[in-house]
C-alpha cells in the first residue's frame, strides 16, 4: 500500500500555557539591516572621513567626496545566478576638485566600481554562487581591567587595556615592584609617567605627578607612583619624556623635539589614525567617570590619567576587576561594519595614491579623473568576499541551514580569536548570553564556543550590542491612568480629606476609577500585572533588573498568582516577592536559538544530546515528498517564512492561473501580480530546491497566505524529513549502537528518498596550438558513446547517463610529432594531414550516474561575459534521485 502525503493544511492545535506576546521578529534583519546602514549611513561616513585629500604642500589642490548613489543593477538574481556573474550595482561618486591658486572648481560624477547588494534574503551573490558574511564577536572599544597573580610575591596585580577602534592599542601593567608600565601596540615599555609627562607639560614635573595620585595612592607598603617615577631617574620634564618615547617607539632617524611629538600625536591624537569610535568614547565616559563630549572619538591626556588612577585602585583593592567575556563588553559587527572597515581600507590606499598623483600633475592637468584610480578599492571590496573569513559560502543544504548561517555570530576572523589560543573561559555558556547567544548551538569539533548563533527574539543596535526583549512589570499607577480601571488595589486610597475613596483589595470599576482620578497626580499603588509593554535591553542595562521567567503563573488580568516568583537579576537566580520583579521574558523560547527552539519538549533533553539535534536538523537533506513533524514547536511556520523559499500573498486576491512555472493572481483592485516558480534549482550542496503550487485556479487567497511548498517545507511548515513509526528495541543486534534498520517498504515507497542536482561545465578555449573545438567529431570513440550527444557534441536534456558518459564532446590540437606509417599512407592517398588532435570532452565522473536535467551555452557571439581566453562555457545540470542506502545517516530531533 503506497504512502500518501500529509494534507497540505494540517490541523493545529496548541497546548501553550501561555499566548505568545510580541511576533517572532524578522529572522535575517540581522543582515538586512546592517547592510542598508551601510548603504545610507556608514559609506557616506567613509567619505567624510577621508575628505578632503590635500596635497603634500597642503596649499594647491584639495579633492572633496561630495555625495555618492547606486546605480540599479545590471543583471537580475536570477541571472546572475544562472550566468555565474555577481549581483552588483554601479557606485558612482561626486568628486569636486579645488584649485587653491585660481580658486576654480572641477566636478565630475565618477564610477567607483561595481558594488557587491544584497538580496531580500540576505544573502550575496559572487561569481554565480551565493555567499553569506558571517558577523564577528569582537570586543568593545574601551578600557578593561584585569587581576592577575604574581608568580613571585603572590599578590594580585592590576593590567588595564585600552582597545581604540582604529590606531594604537595601550596595554597597562604592574610589576611585583610597583611600577606601572604601558605597551604601545606591543612595542618597547614605557613607564606611566614618562606617558604622561609627555602627553601633557602639566604634569611634567615630578610634584605634578605625585599630587595627582596623592588621594589613590594611599597604600603605605606600595607606593605605585613613587616606584614609576624613580624607574626613569633621568627623565623630569615635557621635553625629555617626548625624547625617550621617540627613542623606543621609532627606530630611524635621531630623535628630536618636534618630530617626537609628531610621532606621539600620530600614535593617539591623530584622528586620522586613532579613534575611540562613539561607543568607546561613551564606554570610557561611563568607567573612568570623565566628561569628555561625546562626539570626540580621540583620547584625551585626562583618559590617561584615569586609567592609571584605576590601575591603582584596584591594586589597592578598592575596584573590582572587569568580566571580559561579559557580553556588555563585545560588539557584534554585522555586514555593515565589516563592509566599512574593509571599503576605508581601498579608501586610504587610494588617498596615498591622489597625493602621489596631485604631486606629479600641473593645476591645469589636474581633473578629479586624472587624480584617482579606483583600483585599490575595488580590490579591497573583490578581496573581502572572495578571500576573507567571514565570507562564506553558504550552507544551503536546506531552509533551517541556511537561516543558521544568516544568523551566525563568530569570534574568530580578522581581529579575533583564533582556536588554538582560545581559552575555556571565552568558550563557555555566560549568564549576559540569556535571550542574546543561544547556550544550546555551536560546532562540536574544535570551534565549539567560538562560533554561536543569536537567539531567537535577540537583535542587533547600531552600535553592535546585542539586545533582548522583555515586557514591563507595573506595580503602580498614576491616579487619572486609564490602565487603572480592573486593576487589584494593594494599599486604601485616601483624600485629602481623610476620606477613603476605594478600599485595598478592591477591582477598580469604571465609578471608582473616576473618584481616583480626581486625585491626580497621586501614584496609587496596585497588585503587580505584566504590561505588553516591550523594552529592548542590552546585557549591561540588564544588570540592574529583577527579570521573571515566561511561564510563571498570571490570572487573566496579567497579575501573578505567586507572592514570590523565579527570577534573575545578573548571574543569580532565586526567588522574589512579585511586587520586586521589574521585568519578564516574553516567551519561553527566547533563551534558545531556531534551530534548537524547533526541538520538542527541550527541557527533557540532556543539554549534549540537544546540541546534537540543533545541528543535525541542519543537515537533513530534502526529501521528495516531506512531511511536516505531528508534533511541533510553533517554530515551522516561522523558518518556513523567513527561509526565502516560501512564497506569500502580497494582497488580497484571487487566483486566475496556475502552471507549474507560475502562479498568477488578481487583487480586489483588478491589478494582477504572478510569482514566478523555482523549479529544480540546484543549491550550494547539490540539494534541490523546487517550489510546488498549493493553491488552485479560482481560490480566494489572503494577504501573507502561503502559495506555494518547496523542497522541505509542507503547508507552510518546515519538514525536515517524515513521521514514520519507530520501535526502541533490541532486533538480534543488528541495530546495535547506533544502527538503525529500516523496512524494505520505506525504500521501494521512497519515504526518504531525495533529489540531488550536479553541475558539469567545460570551457572552449584558445590554446597556443590553436582554438579547442565542441564537437560531436571525436576520434577513436564508437558510435555507441555518441548516442546521447547532439549535433554540436553535448549532451541532449532527459539522457540518462552513467559513468564514464560523454557529456559535452570536445577536441583539443596537439603538438606536431612524427607521422606514424599508417598517417604516411593517408596522407599519401588523400594528399592532406590528417588533424591531430585528441580528446578532452567532459565526461561523467566515477561513481555518478542520473538523468540531464538541462544545459547552457555561453558564447561571445552572444556577447555573454566570459573569462579572458574562453570562446564557449557549456554547463550541464544532471539531477539524480537517490534511495536511502546503507551508511546513510538518519536522527531524530533530539540528537
Amino acid at each position: 500500500m503506497p504512502l500518501t502525503s500529509a494534507p497540505s493544511t494540517p490541523v493545529v492545535r496548541s497546548f501553550a500555557r501561555h499566548p505568545e506576546v510580541i511576533d517572532v521578529p524578522n529572522l535575517v534583519r540581522v543582515q538586512t539591516e546592517s547592510f542598508e546602514w551601510f548603504k545610507k549611513e556608514g559609506l557616506g561616513k567613509l567619505f567624510e572621513e577621508v575628505s578632503p585629500i590635500r596635497d603634500y604642500t597642503r596649499n594647491r589642490l584639495e579633492l572633496h567626496f561630495v555625495d555618492f548613489e547606486f546605480d540599479e543593477p545590471k543583471h537580475s538574481v536570477e541571472e546572475c545566478l544562472e550566468r555565474g556573474l555577481t549581483f552588483s550595482a554601479p557606485l558612482r561618486v561626486l568628486v569636486r576638485l579645488l584649485i587653491k591658486e585660481t580658486g576654480e572648481i572641477k566636478e565630475e560624477r565618477l564610477f567607483f566600481g561595481d558594488f557587491p547588494l544584497m538580496t531580500d534574503a540576505g544573502t550575496f551573490i559572487i561569481s554565480g554562487a551565493e555567499r553569506v558574511v558571517v558577523s564577528q564577536l569582537t570586543r568593545f572599544p574601551g578600557v578593561y581591567f584585569t587581576l592577575a597573580r604574581d608568580p613571585v610575591s603572590g599578590r594580585q596585580l592590576g593590567f588595564g587595556k585600552l582597545v581604540a577602534e582604529r590606531g594604537a592599542w595601550l596595554d597597562f601593567d604592574t610589576s611585583g615592584r610597583n611600577v606601572i608600565s604601558v605597551r604601545v601596540s606591543g612595542k618597547r615599555k614605557l613607564t606611566a609617567s614618562t606617558l604622561l609627562r609627555a602627553v601633557d607639560p602639566k604634569y611634567s614635573t615630578d610634584d605634578d605627578l605625585l599630587n595627582l595620585f596623592q588621594d589613590v595612592d594611599t597604600a603605605p607598603d606600595h607606593q605605585f607612583m613613587s616606584s614609576t617615577i624613580d624607574r626613569d631617574p633621568l627623565i623630569h620634564d615635557h621635553a625629555a619624556a617626548l625624547v625617550d618615547i621617540y627613542r623606543k617607539l621609532s627606530s630611524g632617524e635621531p630623535p628630536s623635539l618636534n618630530s617626537a611629538k609628531t610621532l606621539l600625536n600620530n600614535f593617539l591624537f591623530n584622528p586620522r589614525r586613532y579613534s575611540l569610535g562613539e561607543v568607546g568614547r561613551y564606554k570610557l565616559n561611563k568607567k573612568l567617570g570623565v566628561e569628555v563630549p561625546s562626539d570626540y572619538l580621540g583620547l584625551t591626556p585626562e583618559d590617561l590619567v584615569q586609567i592609571v588612577r584605576h590601575i591603582i585602585l584596584l591594586n589597592n583593592g578598592r575596584e573590582t576587576p572587569d568580566d571580559i567575556d561579559h557580553l556588555g563588553n563585545r560588539r557584534a559587527q554585522g555586514v555593515g561594519f565589516l563592509l566599512q572597515n574593509q571599503f576605508r581600507v581601498g579608501l586610504l590606499r587610494l588617498e596615498r595614491a591622489v597625493k602621489e598623483r596631485m604631486s606629479i600633475l600641473g593645476s591645469e592637468a589636474a581633473t578629479p579623473s586624472a587624480l584617482i584610480n579606483i583600483r585599490p578599492v575595488t580590490a579591497a571590496i573583490k578581496e573581502f568576499f572572495g578571500r576573507s573569513q567571514l565570507s562564506q559560502f553558504m550552507d544551503q543544504t536546506n531552509p533551517l541551514a541556511e537561516l543558521t548561517h544568516k544568523r551566525r555570530l563568530s569570534a574568530m576572523g580578522p581581529g579575533g580569536l583564533s582556536r588554538e589560543r582560545a581559552g575555556f573561559e571565552v568558550r563557555d555558556v555566560h549568564h549576559s548570553h540569556y535571550g542574546r547567544l543561544c547556550p544550546i548551538e555551536t560546532p562540536e569539533g574544535p570551534n565549539i564556543g567560538l562560533i554561536g548563533t543569536l537567539a531567537t527574539y535577540a537583535s542587533i543596535n547600531k552600535f553592535g550590542f546585542v539586545e533582548t526583549p522583555y515586557r514591563r512589570v507595573v506595580h503602580e499607577l498614576p491616579a487619572d491612568s486609564q490602565q487603572l480601571v480592573g486593576r487589584i488595589l494593594k494599599q486604601d486610597v485616601v483624600a485629602n480629606d481623610g476620606r477613603i475613596v476605594a478600599e485595598a483589595g478592591s477591582r477598580v470599576t469604571r465609578e471608582i476609577g473616576r473618584s481616583v482620578a480626581a486625585l491626580a497626580p497621586l501614584q496609587v499603588k496596585v497588585a503587580s500585572y505584566v504590561t505588553s509593554e516591550v523594552r529592548n535591553l542590552t546585557a549591561d542595562e540588564e544588570e540592574q533588573y529583577s527579570i521573571a521567567e515566561a511561564n510563571v503563573r498570571l490570572n487573566a488580568y496579567g497579575e501573578f498568582l505567586d507572592e514570590r516568583v523565579d527570577v534573575k537579576r545578573g548571574s543569580r537566580y532565586y526567588r522574589e516577592a512579585q511586587d520586586k520583579v521589574d521585568l519578564m521574558d516574553v516567551s519561553p523560547k527566547q533563551i534558545f536559538s531556531v534551530s534548537a527552539a524547533l526541538i520538542p519538549f527541550l527541557e527533557h533533553d540532556d543539554a549534549n544530546r540537544a546540541l546534537m539535534g540543533s545541528n543535525m536538523q541542519r543537515q537533513g537533506v530534502p526529501l521528495l515528498r516531506p512531511e511536516a513533524p505531528l508534533v511541533s514547536t510553533g517554530m515551522e511556520g516561522e523558518v518556513a517564512r523567513y527561509s526565502g523559499q516560501a512564497l506569500f500573498a502580497d494582497c488580497n486576491g484571487t487566483v486566475t492561473s496556475v502552471t507549474g512555472a507560475q502562479i498568477v493572481m488578481q487583487d480586489d483592485l483588478g491589478d494582477s501580480h504572478s510569482y514566478k516558480l523555482e523549479r529544480f534549482v540546484r543549491t550550494n550542496q547539490g540539494t534541490c530546491i523546487d517550489q510546488r503550487p498549493i493553491v488552485h485556479k479560482g481560490d480566494r487567497v489572503e494577504k501573507g497566505q502561503i502559495l506555494v511548498d518547496s523542497s522541505s517545507l509542507q503547508g507552510g511548515q518546515l519538514a525536515l524529513g517524515r513521521n514514520v513509526v519507530c520501535a526502541f528495541m533490541s532486533w538480534r543486534g543488528y541495530n546495535y549502537e547506533d544502527a538503525i534498520i529500516v523496512s524494505e517498504r520505506m525504500v521501494k515507497d521512497d519515504v526518504y528518498t531525495s533529489i540531488h542536482i550536479e553541475k558539469y561545465e567545460t570551457q572552449e578555449r584558445s590554446t597556443k596550438l590553436g582554438p579547442e573545438e565542441i564537437t560531436r567529431d571525436i576520434p577513436n570513440v564508437s558510435e555507441d558513446s555518441l548516442g546521447n550527444l547532439d549535433d554540436e557534441g553535448i549532451v541532449r536534456i532527459g539522457a540518462e547517463v552513467k559513468a564514464g558518459d560523454i557529456l559535452v564532446g570536445k577536441i583539443t590540437p596537439k603538438g606536431e610529432t612524427e607521422p606514424s606509417t599508417e598517417e604516411k599512407l593517408l596522407r599519401a592517398i588523400f594528399g592532406e594531414k590528417v588533424r591531430d588532435v585528441k580528446d578532452s570532452s567532459l565526461r561523467m565522473p566515477p561513481g555518478a550516474r542520473g538523468r540531464v536535467l538541462s544545459m547552457r551555452v555561453f558564447s561571445r557571439e552572444n556577447h555573454d561575459e566570459l573569462p579572458a581566453g574562453v570562446n564557449r562555457l557549456v554547463r550541464v545540470w544532471v539531477v539524480q534521485r537517490r534511495k536511502l542506502s546503507i551508511g546513510d545517516k538518519m536522527s531524530g530531533r533530539h540528537g
